[in-house]
């Protein structure tokens, strides 16, 4: 990365901070580098998104509504949708397992999301993490310029949202403001570097607009410009209609016959993300536009490079002139709509095509609008901002020039045109006191840092989960299980209190030791300290998981049963969880990318480990098991070879094998793997990992005790 301090503040907030960050500075100071650069570094597991179709692509993510699955309408917090329902999240297995599992949360172009699309993204999150924080506990990163486009709402949305909403931009969403973040400001710009034209742009972005710079802006008016059709030259204008208009009466010129070249769509890929036209006709001459970078490695044309058709035919034939007189046989390309997934074997989030669209990767080019040209750069623009709808459409659009010489204006820009928003003013006023200085930025870290410790000693949620199952089942199941009742009491009045009060005492004192630590996160004394307390912590918790994974309780009242595997599920995956975190820190030091990428993992495996309060009755060809311990030397000796096997995988030792799977290999006592494979919760799997080891140990206990 770039030797830049802006720059380097946000690399550190974001990767060595859990604070939420808003990334912002004029166009073409370098975001989109940095997002670029972020994704090739860091270690945190992230997602990219972006509100539109469009400017998905060029983030290379998805859009918002399609990874969270939400309608395309307004989100009233706290609220029902539609009379009655609420709004209904249907994710599978892998897109729970990817919620789960982040880190960061990257949304680009950030000012056209609104306030409460961001609220319904909470709601989500919450849903399926933390559902005391904002967001989940997921920190955000959100790129972009406030001054360029903003977010589209329609009457009728402003009409349902204004009761809940002073303004729609995304900082007033209410699980933001909740949450809170820090603001990193790019003021170097790489686009232009003409003083003059940065400095017309600065005053229009700014609102500092007054009779000189009006004046000195309108100095590139020349009306006849455009009818003379010069060469590589685009229009931009404010709307769709006059951009198409513009562009078939350019075409509709042009001698020749037109070419007709149909798109080709596969699998699911929406409409309103197609990158170009689904027909797009095509002469001999006529100005057009890529729409995608050359991925052929020859980089012989990028996403907004202008050129001219200089021949084609309908067989399927194109080839275009650019402006540096390189001449490009353009080849059908293909777009893929992809959908976040895990790899089964990293555990690493890949990505799955769901779709794909081919087309030649043109348009029509003599005239586009301003906002499909956010986030592209022109050498040459024709101008036209006379009807100006928006805040930050006109600074948008003279921002896309590299240099003033290169910028016409078709019509003299009217002082109405440079819209600006009180908010967005107000908001950018107080930008510098957003900006953390080296004081805030090491308490972010130390922050970061004791957050992490903290959800690993704080057994509060575990204690709340634990107790809610325990109401259930002295209120439904009282009579069914007495004793395991009974054994649950006796845990909630002993180790489970015990448990939340030591973890917050050890939560203390790691405070303590920290601030009077010179480098906390390299002090010996704390990572001992970590080792033992994970050792002593991790015993009731597994003792704990034991008593539950050998006393499945079950109701045939179905409303009962629902409520006891949705509270039990949540209770298992938190001490599992638990126990396999323990595990790893008392085997590791605490280093934070590793705790995440241990936590990330075991919170993969969890959701997709069968739950221990569903578990099936054993099929007809599993065998019998008495329920006392037979063999106990031999149990010992298959506990300790769990737990070998555990510490080296770095896993909690029930992912190795079940206690009750334990319990059946001492009972039955196995000669042979088809006689493994009866024993219950023993699968296939499990069997080719490990049994001809088994089968050793078992061997040999029959050695040395014959009878």
């Amino acid at each position: 990365m770039e030797s830049n301090p802006e720059l380097e503040l946000a690399w550190q907030l974001v990767e060595y901070t859990g604070v939420n960050v808003f990334l912002t500075g004029k166009a073409g100071s370098g975001k989109t580098t940095f997002l670029r650069s972020l994704r090739e570094r860091s270690t945190k597991r992230m997602v990219v998104l972006a509100p539109t179709g469009v400017a998905a692509m060029n983030a290379g993510g998805v859009t918002i509504h399609s990874f969270f699955q939400l309608p395309f309408a307004p989100f009233v917090p706290e609220s029902h949708f539609g009379g009655e329902a609420k709004y209904q999240y249907r994710f599978g297995k892998e897109k729970v397992n990817i919620l789960r599992s982040i880190d960061l949360l990257v949304m680009d172009e950030i000012s056209m999301v609104r306030a409460d699309l961001l609220d319904a993204v909470d709601d989500v999150l919450r849903r399926y993490r933390d559902r005391h924080k904002p967001f989940g506990g997921v920190q955000l990163l959100m790129i972009g310029d406030l001054q360029q486009l903003s977010p589209v709402v329609k009457e009728q949305d402003q009409q349902l949202l204004s009761p809940y909403y002073d303004h729609f931009y995304f900082f007033g969403s209410h699980a933001l403001q909740q949450a809170g973040y820090v603001t990193v400001e790019l003021t170097k710009v790489y686009r232009q570097s003409n003083a003059e034209f940065l400095d017309l742009l600065n005053c229009v972005r700014d609102n500092r607009v007054d009779d000189s710079v009006l004046r000195r802006l309108n100095r590139r008016c020349l009306p006849d410009f455009a009818a003379e059709q010069p060469r590589g030259y685009i229009y931009l204008t404010t709307h769709n209609q006059k951009a198409n208009d513009l562009n078939a009466a350019r075409l509709e010129q042009l001698a020749g016959e037109a070419c007709v070249f149909r798109a080709e769509s596969e699998g699911d890929f929406p409409v309103y993300m197609y990158p170009t036209e689904e027909e797009l006709v095509l002469k001999a001459g006529a100005q057009v536009m890529f729409v995608k970078n050359d991925i052929s490695g020859q980089h012989r044309y990028y996403n907004g490079m202008l050129g001219r058709v200089t021949s084609l035919s309908a067989t399927g034939f194109v080839e275009v002139e650019t402006e540096d007189g390189q001449q490009i046989a353009v080849e059908r390309e293909e777009w893929a709509n992809c959908k976040y997934s895990l790899d089964p074997e990293t555990k690493e989030i890949t990505e799955t095509v769901l779709g794909t669209f081919r087309q030649y990767p043109l348009r029509l080019a003599w005239a586009i609008t301003i906002h499909k040209s956010q986030g592209l750069t022109f050498d040459k623009a024709i101008i036209d901002v006379r009807e100006a709808f928006a805040p930050g459409q006109a600074y948008v659009a003279l921002s896309r020039c590299r240099s003033l010489e290169g910028l016409v204006l078709s019509a003299p820009v009217p002082a109405s045109s440079i819209i600006s928003d009180r908010i967005v003013t107000d908001f950018v006023g107080r930008i510098p006191e957003q900006i953390p200085d080296a004081g805030r930025m090491a308490a972010l870290q130390r922050a970061y840092f004791e957050d992490q410790v903290t959800s690993l000693f704080s057994f509060a949620r575990l204690s709340r989960l634990f107790h809610a199952y325990l109401r259930l089942v002295d209120e439904y199941l009282y009579r069914l299980y007495p004793q395991f009742l009974s054994s649950l009491k006796t845990q909630a009045e002993g180790p489970v209190k015990e448990l939340v009060e030591v973890g917050n005492k050890f939560v203390a004192q790691c405070g303590r030791i920290m601030a009077a630590s010179a480098d906390y996160t390299r002090d010996a004394y704390l990572q001992q300290r970590f080792h033992a307390a994970s050792a002593y912590l991790r015993k009731p918790v597994a003792a704990l998981l034991s008593l539950l994974e050998e006393n499945p309780v079950t109701t045939d009242n179905k409303v009962v049963k629902k409520r006891l595997d949705e509270a039990s599920a949540e209770l298992f995956r938190e001490l599992r969880l638990k126990e396999g975190l323990l595990a790893w820190t008392e085997a590791h030091d605490f280093v934070v990318a590793g705790y995440l990428k241990c936590k990330n993992r075991l919170v993969i495996e969890l959701s997709e480990a069968p739950k221990a309060s569903r578990k099936k009755a054993p099929k007809e060809k599993k065998a019998e098991v008495p329920q006392d311990v037979l063999h106990p030397a031999l149990f010992e000796t298959l506990r300790a070879w769990r737990a070998s096997k555990a510490a080296a995988l770095g896993l909690p030792a029930y992912t190795v094998l079940q206690q009750k799977a334990l319990l059946g290999i001492t009972n039955l006592l196995p000669d042979t793997l088809d006689v493994l494979l009866t024993i219950p919760y023993l699968g296939k799997k499990t069997v080719e990992k490990y049994g001809d080891e088994i089968l050793e140990i078992v061997r040999g206990y029959r050695r040395t005790n014959p009878d």
